[in-house]
Formats: structure tokens, C-alpha cells, sequence
């Protein structure tokens, strides 16, 4: 079955519009016990009047998650006041995204990894083109992808992940040669589905 066309399945967002299905920014960290909190930044921006999604690919020099694409983010350090904070400061060591160029709209559900973190995911719309400047040993490259590239329901797969020997199920996004699973997918699903456009449906894709 040929792939749906992204040109017709266009969002054309605002960010005031996208930011109305966004929940409030929580500054409290709500972290299960068991779980390291982290902080990530979910990087919008607008061309041609279309929203866009930045990614990183990240090394294999990296602790956890090596080579796996993802949004701007990390665990929260002692001198971080709150989550946000976090999402902030790891985005500008990443990828050299300095914190007052970044307009915040809102938050999606935090989700827990099987890996032992919670992710505090804050939506934010950047400038671009950008003189970033990645950090060799986090950030391999950077990814950038319109929102509809992710709607078509065919590019999305479900299937079993072991991690220290415990299964789960988990959703992948593919496009010829790039996959995005995990955590980062079900936040695109999160997204997604506030604008009604969940390719599972009704269905959620979960670990």
C-alpha cells in the first residue's frame, strides 16, 4: 500500500493554537521515587507556515540511550531550580540553543523509560535557521522533520523491547533509514494525539 502524502495532511499550526492543547508548566517534579527526573525540550519551529521538529542523534560516547534519536534533555542537576530549568540548560550544552531564544508553550504527559527515568517533555518554539553548536561528545547531528511526516499510520510500528530481562512493547517511527522509539515516539503520539491526530487511533502505544 503506497504511503499517505505529508503535503496533504498539512498542520497549519500557530503557536497560539498549539499551545492551547498543551497542558500548563508544572514547576513541581512529580518523579516516581524510583525514577531518575529529567527534563527534556520538545524544539518546535514554523517554516512556510508549517511546524517543524528539531531532533538530536545522540553519540556513542554518551552513558545511556547511545546513537538513539531524540529530543534536547537530561537528568536534573543539583543547581537546577525546577525540571524546566533542566530541559533549558541541557539543551543550551547540547546543542548551543541559548534559553531566552526559547518561547515556551506548554507540556505533554511525563513518561517513564524502562531505563529508570521520568521525563518532564516542555514544548517550546525556537528560531531557525540557528547558529547552533553541538557538543561532540553528546550530539552526533541534528534531525529536523515537519509534524506531518509523523501522521501517515504506516510509518508507525509496535514491537518487543528486552531491557534487563523485562519485555515491553514499544512504538517506533520509521522513514527510510530513521527510527524514533521509545520515550521520544510516545511523546510524538502524546503530541499528535492533542491535535486529534493519533495514527493509532484510539489505540495507545505504551511500554
Amino acid at each position: 500500500m503506497p504511503e499517505s502524502s505529508p503535503a496533504k495532511l498539512r498542520l497549519p499550526l500557530s503557536p497560539t493554537g498549539l499551545g492551547s492543547v498543551l497542558s500548563p508548566v508544572v514547576p513541581t517534579d512529580d518523579s516516581p521515587p524510583d525514577c531518575q527526573p529529567a527534563g527534556v525540550l520538545v524544539p518546535l519551529f514554523w517554516q512556510e507556515g508549517e511546524p517543524h521538529l528539531l531532533f538530536t542523534q545522540r553519540t556513542e560516547l554518551v552513558k545511556h540511550h547511545q546513537s538513539q534519536i531524540s529530543f534536547p534533555g537530561g537528568v536534573a542537576d543539583p543547581g537546577d531550580p525546577h525540571l524546566l530549568a533542566t530541559a533549558l540548560r541541557e539543551a543550551w550544552e547540547e546543542i548551543g540553543l541559548a534559553p531566552r531564544d526559547v518561547r515556551v508553550l506548554g507540556m505533554l504527559q511525563p513518561t517513564a523509560t524502562v531505563t529508570g527515568f521520568y521525563i518532564h517533555p516542555y514544548v517550546g518554539v525556537i528560531p531557525y535557521p540557528y547558529d547552533f553548536r553541538l557538543n561532540p561528545r553528546e550530539v552526533a547531528r541534528l534531525l529536523t522533520y515537519p509534524l506531518a511526516e509523523f501522521l501517515p499510520p504506516e510509518r508507525w510500528r509496535t514491537g518487543p523491547y528486552t531491557y534487563q530481562g523485562r519485555t515491553v512493547s514499544v512504538c517506533c517511527w520509521h522513514l527510510a533509514d530513521t527510527c524514533i522509539w521509545g520515550a521520544t515516539a510516545r511523546l510524538l503520539l502524546d503530541l499528535l494525539s492533542r491535535l486529534g491526530k493519533n495514527p493509532f487511533g484510539t489505540t495507545p502505544c505504551r511500554d
